[in-house]
């Protein structure tokens, strides 16, 4: 079963990275796993305004929101790094959210075992 039938909101690179961790799961694993992945994943979108609302208001939320709560207290304290923090996390805010969404499926995939 792919896991891009039971989760078609994750990019390619995502779900190459799932699949590899599921490769010796059974059907009914994979859909439970799929189940509580989707409540735990970080949307990469969410991650973009999140970052954007640092230069309008709280700087570092978009760490805080990736459970990273020592770099979102050091962003909140600092404006975001002088803002340079912020605007690297927004040109990475995609490899932000995947490292995050690896950290949390591999919790997942070990939870099922």
């Amino acid at each position: 079963m792919k896991i891009i039938n039971l989760l078609p909101e994750v990019d390619l690179e995502e779900a190459l990275f799932i699949d590899n961790l599921l490769k010796d799961k059974d059907d009914e694993q994979i859909k439970s796993f799929a189940n509580v992945y989707r409540v735990r994943r970080k949307d990469p979108q969410t991650f973009l305004l999140l970052a954007l609302a640092g230069f309008v208001c709280f700087s570092g939320i978009h760490r805080f929101y990736a459970n990273q709560i020592g770099m979102g207290l050091l962003y909140f304290f600092t404006g975001g790094l002088c803002f340079i923090g912020t605007i690297v996390d927004l040109v990475n805010h995609k490899t932000l959210a995947l490292e995050v969404n690896q950290k949390s499926a591999m919790e997942v995939a070990a939870y099922l075992q």
